[in-house]
């Protein structure tokens, strides 16, 4: 049996075909029309699914359920989409519109970093565990929690919004309007704001020749690549970043003592050069004194269109 899977993001709008064995069969990656009416964005949706049952050669009617994973808040009955902001999207009944083309079909709606954290259950670090928690970690922080061998959709149903759990009092201004929060402070945004910085105030650094002396040149990974060279400006930013990271991470350490903790995103990328710091301060700044597995997330760009797919299975555990 086949499942349809979507991640709907402000850039692009990703679809695939998933087996039971949460395999990808078939997929489609096309540019998020934004601008269009979230009427006419679901009957792009519904095309797609049509293409995909052509090149597999099934009829669309065979699959058994469209789960779609979406950047924003979404209402506790799983049905609309309450504020994506990067997608135009405001009090979207996006299960009732993808009914008008699939009236048949079951349709699941979830936020993304949430279904994130499903797919790592199915198919990547989170196989076999029964408690994990996955922080994505890009422009923004996104979260997901696995509970009882489950994602978790909040108590009321709202979702989790680990990024935006506060970690320094009087911290930077976030997205959200509140200051200190872990999106504030753990994030490539961060990262590249503190290099800008440095273009300005420390022309001598690894990060201003890098980045030719522009500004607009800094990146992430330019900081981060620099604080490996061993410029000192530059690590004193990345151990900045790990110290506010490990606090945000051991917060939800002791709160639910998951089995595994798992860092996804662009800066994740880093690899053991920021895995190896943070687990040491984790274990150091936590009550529990034991290693709660702070591990690479496997599935990075199929981790939405796998995890949206599986939406039906985690229903009817």
């Amino acid at each position: 049996m086949y499942q349809i899977g979507f991640d709907v993001g402000g850039t692009n709008l990703k679809v695939g075909v998933v087996s039971d064995e949460m395999e990808i069969i078939a997929n489609r990656n096309v540019a998020f029309p934004k601008g269009e009416t979230y009427e006419k964005i679901a009957e792009r949706m519904a095309e797609q699914i049509m293409e995909l049952a052509k090149e597999i050669k099934i009829p669309a009617s065979e699959f058994k359920s469209i789960g779609i994973a979406t950047a924003g808040s979404i209402d506790a009955s799983g049905t609309m989409i309450l504020h994506a902001h990067n997608l135009g999207f405001h009090d979207v009944p996006m299960v009732e519109e993808m009914h008008k083309h699939f009236p048949e079909i079951p349709v699941f709606l979830a936020n993304d970093a949430d279904t994130a954290a499903l797919a790592e259950l199915h198919a990547g670090a989170f196989r076999g565990k029964k408690t994990a928690v996955l922080f994505t970690l890009g422009t923004g922080v996104g979260g997901g929690i696995i509970l009882g061998g489950k994602m978790f959709k909040g108590g009321l149903g709202h979702g989790n919004e680990l990024g935006h759990m506060i970690i320094q009092q009087g911290g930077p201004i976030c997205t959200c309007g509140n200051k200190g929060c872990i999106e504030s402070l753990c994030t490539a945004t961060w990262l590249i704001q503190q290099g800008r910085r440095v273009i300005v105030e420390n022309p001598i650094s690894l990060i201003f020749e890098m980045a030719e002396g522009e500004m607009n040149n800094v990146t992430a990974k330019i900081v981060i690549d620099s604080a490996k060279e061993g410029d000192p400006i530059a690590l004193d930013i990345f151990h900045t970043f790990v110290d506010s990271l490990s606090s945000a991470i051991t917060s939800v350490v002791v709160l639910l003592d998951p089995e595994v903790i798992a860092l996804g995103g662009g800066v994740s990328l880093a690899g053991e050069f920021l895995f190896q710091p943070v687990r040491e301060m984790v274990k150091q700044k936590s009550f529990f004194k034991f290693d709660h597995g702070v591990v690479p997330a496997q599935l990075g760009n199929h981790a939405g269109i796998i995890g949206a797919a599986m939406l039906a299975r985690n229903e009817t555990l």
